[in-house]
């Protein structure tokens, strides 16, 4: 790695972390800027609508922005999402009414499809033994932002509920700044390839990498471990309520506990961990980690427990990090942006389905054992651990 892009990676962190921090100011005042706006009759389904609108978005235009990358490099597209997002949260900021925050979420979820250039980025400047530590550095960082966010749009919303977009203008200003005058370019001219139309389609994509077996089944794997992970992130809120008599200030420091065990392990477990036992022994412990976590909130009597799973939660996210780590030694340098879009289109795929999935399989179960959906989470894994490709397959050369 040279000066110059390990540099850059400093900058990519700094970028997750103030996208992550942006996204999260708006979700607590986007519901009472409907209100203000009025032309709403329904503001819970509304909120609903955005929410799916921008998890689409990004579904189409992850591929997008990653292919581009791959042909344009990584620099130019990058800069060119972080001043959209810029515009687009300033226009919502001073927004009329409710159809240019309409607009204005749909355009965010464009522009906040950067995360697949962002992957690109780290994979071009990492060798593949060293990919899981950053990425996991990565998630780290989006924590912290996710963390920080809406923390300050909480209280920026008590001043005005323009203020936190306005915010979130200046935090993609900045990162755009950071980016202009701090980020090399990682993939250079020669290294570029002409553009395939064909890699622009998310569905395209997805044909490429179903033509890949070992790299399809990883992904598989990938997607599975995605579904599982919606579980926590849409029920924490409701099971608390419901199954501990949580109130809001509980409900927000257990995600606030959450978000910090979630961070450190990214970041301080991750690369120890890859480096002991390799990326695949590395999934399969946090795996098996998530799964006794999913079971012990399946049984969970009181808030008091909750405290002791949520370490083996955290641990648990590191099956992101050492996935993403195997899934790129399984393409060459002139894909991966290609490989990352279709990765993100995924995750956001599954975000739109997974909360849809699991509040009503919950609101079914919850006057029988309202614990039961957590144990979907553990049949997933059940199916996931032994679909991974062996350690023999994974070291086979790339196609």
């Amino acid at each position: 790695m040279t000066k110059g892009t390990g540099r850059g990676l400093y900058v990519v962190f700094a970028a997750m972390t103030l996208d992550a921090m942006g996204i999260g100011i708006v979700m607590p005042i986007l519901p009472g800027l409907l209100r203000e706006l009025g032309g709403v009759a329904d503001v819970a389904a509304t909120y609903g609508l955005l929410l799916a609108a921008y998890a689409l978005m990004q579904f189409f235009f992850a591929p997008v922005l990653g292919a581009l990358s791959d042909r344009f490099g990584r620099r130019p597209v990058l800069l060119l999402s972080l001043a959209g997002g810029a515009l687009d949260y300033l226009a919502m900021g001073w927004s009329p009414n409710v159809w240019v925050v309409v607009a204005g979420r749909i355009l965010a979820g464009v522009t906040a499809a950067n995360m697949a250039v962002l992957t690109a980025y780290i994979t071009d400047t990492t060798d593949e033994s060293g990919r899981a530590k950053q990425y996991g550095r990565m998630s780290a960082c989006f924590g912290i932002g996710f963390i920080a966010g809406p923390a300050l749009g909480g209280l920026l919303g008590m001043v005005s509920l323009r203020a936190p977009f306005l915010l979130a203008a200046g935090l993609n200003a900045l990162n755009f700044l950071l980016a202009l005058v701090l980020l090399p370019e990682s993939r250079h001219a020669g290294e570029r390839q002409l553009l395939r139309l064909g890699a622009l389609n998310a569905f395209t994509s997805l044909r490429w990498v179903v033509g890949m077996p070992t790299l399809a089944r990883v992904v598989m794997v990938f997607v599975l471990t995605t579904v599982a992970g919606q579980i926590s992130s849409s029920l924490w809120v409701l099971n608390g309520e419901d199954r501990f008599a949580w109130n809001a200030a509980q409900v927000g420091w257990s995600l606030a506990g959450f978000g910090v065990l979630h961070a450190l392990s990214q970041a301080l477990v991750t690369e120890p961990l890859t480096r002991r036992l390799g990326e695949r022994g590395a999934f399969i412990l946090a795996a098996v980690a998530d799964s006794l976590a999913y079971a012990g909130m399946a049984f969970a009597t009181g808030g008091l427990a909750v405290v002791f799973i949520m370490p083996l939660l955290a641990l648990g996210g590191i099956v992101g990090p050492s996935l993403q780590g195997l899934v790129t030694t399984r393409v060459g340098p002139d894909r991966q942006g290609e490989l990352q879009g279709t990765l993100a289109a995924l995750t956001s795929l599954v975000g739109i389905v997974g909360p849809l999935l699991f509040t009503t399989l919950y609101s079914a179960g919850r006057d029988l054992w309202p614990g039961a959906v957590w144990m979907v989470g553990v049949l997933v894994y059940a199916v996931a651990i032994p679909l991974l490709p062996s350690a023999k397959t994974l070291a086979t050369p790339r196609a």
